[in-house]
């Protein structure tokens, strides 16, 4: 799985002029499976993330996660996180998991965020979404649970 978190002061996802989701301070999270992904890998990511401390602390240092500040996830699906860009000028999206491998393994991501604690909001899988975000700091770390 790859994911992109991004920091942030609001975020929101809509889809046909419907706001879908929407949170103010946390994670904005573009999510990516791989065709080799398992419930191990999701997992893995979703306690990386609720651990993650990039949040100031009283002493303006990164050292709080996103349960010490109560805040909430935006998480989006998005296979073209597994572009292959390397040949020609038209990615290829072929490792990303089909959706009947990815949809369950996005869902059960958010529940293990959830099952932490978490307040998560979603886009609609498949689905062509506008989010909409304020980056705060700006703060991006990428995971890959390959590397």
């Amino acid at each position: 799985m790859r994911a992109v978190v991004q920091r942030v002061k609001h975020a929101r996802v809509t889809i046909k002029d419907t706001i879908s989701g929407q949170i103010e301070q946390g994670f904005m999270i573009l999510l990516g499976v791989h065709e080799e992904d398992t419930l191990e890998d999701a997992q893995y990511l979703a306690k990386k993330i609720a651990q993650l401390r990039v949040f100031e602390d009283e002493d303006g240092k990164m050292n709080l996660s996103i349960q010490d500040i109560s805040g909430a996830i935006l998480s989006i699906s998005q296979f073209t996180l597994y572009a292959q860009t390397k040949k020609g000028n038209r990615p290829s999206f072929i490792k990303a998991a089909r959706p009947e491998i990815a949809k369950p393994l996005y869902e059960q991501f958010n529940t293990l965020l959830i099952e932490q604690g978490i307040t998560v909001e979603t886009g609609e899988f498949g689905a062509d979404m506008a989010v909409e975000l304020l980056n705060d700091g700006p703060v991006t770390i990428v995971y890959d649970t390959k590397e």
